[in-house]
């Protein structure tokens, strides 16, 4: 699978915004997003759990062209801790539960944009 590109954040971007999942890019995706020199392989998207935005968020990536399993698109809706997918255009790692936190509302979460991109920010309280 080739590295993850910028192009493929803004497919991601567009077709989350039409869907109206709510999401950050997180770890190194969004460090490349924010101008740090750098490849990976797969993006890494901090997800919001909730039924509706699951929903959204499948409807989103197949619109995308992820191949989605009965059991991934379950997974996903019902907001498992972690999501590994390797079915698509690019791989792509969906986090419902970072590191414990609960949400996207969680303290110490920053949510901020940067190029137009929705990316979290991590701050010591």
């Amino acid at each position: 699978m080739p590295a993850f590109e910028y192009k493929q954040a803004e497919e991601i971007k567009e077709a989350f915004k039409r869907h109206q999942v709510r999401y950050l890019f997180i770890g190194k995706s969004g460090a490349i997003l924010l101008g740090f020199p750098d490849t990976t392989q797969d993006a890494d998207l901090f997800v919001d759990r909730s039924v509706d935005n699951g929903r959204a968020l499948v409807a989103a990536l197949r619109e995308l062209g992820f191949d989605l399993s009965d059991n991934q698109a379950s997974e996903i809706e019902r907001g498992k801790h972690f999501v590994q997918l390797r079915n698509g255009p690019f791989d792509l790692d969906l986090v419902f539960a970072p590191d414990g936190m609960n949400g996207l509302k969680t303290p110490g979460i920053v949510m901020s944009t940067s190029k137009t991109f929705p990316f979290a920010i991590l701050m010591t309280l």
